[in-house]
């Protein structure tokens, strides 16, 4: 019934840019708080960024400055600007919707940084 939908995962250079998209329906996206996480093998999934249903963020330390999360209400949709690419930013980032309380996840989109 709720489906969230990630894209522009890839393999890139250290210190190069991505953008990832997520999909979410209409009927939720804007009461919604969005996130984006992110997981290595055999590690809990990290909270890297949120945007709130005003556009309010927050983000994880290591990624300040570097990366941007951004909403786009008429097309429900979120991003996640990636720039200045280190290794260590290498996982699978989910995209997550909070609907008062309801959690939902997407399938998750695989990003390689390497050097």
């Amino acid at each position: 019934q709720v489906q969230l939908v990630e894209s522009g995962g890839g393999l890139v250079q250290a210190g190069g840019s991505l953008r990832l998209s997520c999909a979410a329906p209409g009927g939720i996206f804007r009461s919604s708080v969005m996130s984006w996480y992110r997981q290595v093998p055999g590690n809990q999934r990290e909270l890297v960024a949120t945007i709130t249903r005003t556009s309010s963020t927050n983000y994880v330390d290591s990624v300040k400055g570097r990366f941007t999360i951004s909403r786009d209400n008429a097309k429900n949709t979120l991003y996640l600007q990636m720039n200045s690419l280190k290794p260590e930013d290498t996982g699978v980032y989910y995209c997550n919707a909070n609907y008062f309380g309801y959690v939902y996840w997407g399938q998750g989109t695989q990003v390689t940084v390497s050097s």
